[in-house]
């Protein structure tokens, strides 16, 4: 039986990202229909409002304008995470830095850890590249000539999430036919082998596909109630479970800062996210080891407001996935196929993977989906694991010891042994790509040489030849000579999407 009615329901980001992957990909196919079911009583959660550089080639490939993105979602460019107080701040500092850039750790296409570790541990590390210090001067990562989705630097963005997956639905609409249905749906029922036949609304209707994509958020209606399908917990390895957001608003004086903002406090961290209308701000913490009251005083404290009136919203973090994305003819994506505490932008990021890989591998016919499942089920999975010890990574290594959270996460009983190996590796040797021998890891050397030695992390030095060592130091001495210069080459992040927004009005 062929595959020619495709439901999504749920019309968040995911959803709307999904549609998309889906319509790209089965464009050509003209018996193919996808429709998207949004709930008129369901809010989304709308907090996901950062994103990495790997949602660029999809945007991209949609055929979204990346100047209509900037200015009608109230976008600001992403270089990376400023993470501050991550470390003991009587050891390193009050406001202790580090940073996590997007830009690779190679000056020129150079490996210069070595040279670092051996000669330079007195510089951050994150100065064997310039993101980080253009991310100080505040610039952006595009010259005023750099074309669509192209820049000096590599970036992703800051947007409003609701703005944002509007842009996607009238993009899949227009472009790739999607439909759009508003319904309720509050359950499925399933034939004989175990398939969804049909959605169960509130409204009292049955609705018949072929292909069901479950993007309804936290409730899981298809994957969980109907599919039963279970979830695997990862709150022993990421202790957070709670968030608190506010939005806030800035001035027209205000800068704005071309990186995401993550301090941490006692038990948790707070997100610090510059739209150009707005702050999105978020409290995450360990309810064990913190109650309400003193998140909110604590988070009152950091946005320097009164905290008698202060009523940020509250949401509950269930930290895991689920033991299969896809179960029979219906897909998760999104907070249906699991959630993760929000540093580093991944709840976008696995939507955004999981919904390309599904678009790539779709069947066609009903019996193609036995042989497709356990490539897919197989890949997602490692994703998430994976993706679990990269934010393990930020806990473990901190030597934090203000509060008994800190050094619960510095217990080896909270690491996934994968973790436990790498760490023990990366004590006589730095990372390097071979040892993320999987395309699929969503973090790899780059990314965890930033964290490792952005913390301190202790490896041992290597012997590197004479000549290794003038290279190396040549190259660092080149990037001192590129930060210096950056100011005459790139604008403000601010006045260049004041020029956007400007330009754009003027056509």
């Amino acid at each position: 039986m062929q595959i020619k009615r495709i439901a999504i329901v749920g019309a968040g980001t995911a959803g709307w990202l999904a549609a998309n992957h889906l319509g790209s990909e089965l464009n050509a196919e003209e018996n193919i229909e996808i429709t998207v079911i949004e709930s008129p009583d369901v809010p989304t959660i709308g907090v996901g409002e950062g994103t990495v550089p790997y949602i660029m080639k999809g945007l991209e490939r949609f055929g979204i304008s990346e100047a209509e993105l900037l200015v009608s979602c109230d976008a600001t460019f992403k270089q990376g995470i400023k993470f501050v107080n991550w470390l003991d701040s009587e050891k390193h500092g009050q406001d202790n830095y580090y940073y996590h850039p997007f830009d690779a750790p190679y000056p020129q296409g150079f490996n210069a850890t070595p040279y670092w570790l051996a000669h330079e541990q007195h510089r951050p590390f994150d100065d064997v590249g310039i993101q980080a210090r253009v991310c100080e001067l505040g610039l952006a990562p595009k010259l005023k000539s750099s074309g669509e989705y192209q820049g000096q630097l590599s970036y992703a963005y800051h947007f409003d999430a609701a703005k944002f997956a509007q842009l996607l639905a009238n993009n899949a609409k227009q472009r790739f036919k999607v439909q759009h249905q508003f319904a309720t749906v509050t359950g499925a029922k399933l034939c004989d082998k175990g398939n969804i036949s049909h959605l169960e609304t509130k409204q009292g209707e049955l609705l018949a596909y072929d292909f069901y994509v479950d993007c309804s958020g936290f409730s899981s209606i298809l994957i969980d109630k109907a599919l039963k399908v279970p979830f695997i917990s990862k709150a022993d390895e990421l202790l957070t479970d709670t968030v608190l957001v506010q939005q806030v608003p800035i001035s027209e004086e205000e800068a704005l800062n071309p990186y995401t903002t993550a301090t941490a406090h006692k038990a948790g961290w707070i997100w610090d996210i510059p739209l150009t209308t707005r702050r999105g701000t978020g409290f995450v913490y360990s309810s064990r080891h913190m109650d309400e009251q003193e998140a909110k005083a604590l988070y009152a404290e950091y946005l320097g407001i009164d905290s008698k009136d202060f009523n940020p919203r509250k949401l509950p973090m269930k930290i895991g996935y689920r033991e299969t994305f896809w179960q029979n003819n219906c897909v998760a994506l999104g907070l249906a196929q699991g959630f993760l505490e929000p540093l580093e932008a991944t709840s976008i990021l696995l939507s955004d993977f999981s919904a390309e890989l599904l678009a790539r591998n779709f069947p066609r016919e009903l019996a193609e989906i036995d042989s497709t499942t356990p490539y897919y089920n197989e890949v997602v999975s490692y994703a998430w694991q994976r993706t679990v010890d990269f934010i393990k990574l930020h806990y473990c290594l901190s030597d934090k010891t203000d509060s008994a959270f800190w050094c619960e996460n510095r217990d080896p009983a909270t690491y996934s042994d994968e973790l436990i190996q790498r760490l023990n590796k990366f004590k006589s040797k730095p990372p390097q790509q071979s040892d993320f021998f999987s395309r699929f890891d969503m973090f790899d050397d780059k990314n965890f040489l930033y964290v490792l030695y952005g913390m301190k992390y202790q490896t041992k030095a290597l012997a590197i030849s004479d000549a290794e060592q003038q290279h190396s130091k040549s190259l660092l001495l080149q990037n001192d000579d590129l930060v210096a210069k950056a100011p005459e080459h790139l604008m403000k992040h601010k006045d260049w999407l004041l020029g956007l927004k400007a330009a754009m009005q003027a056509r």
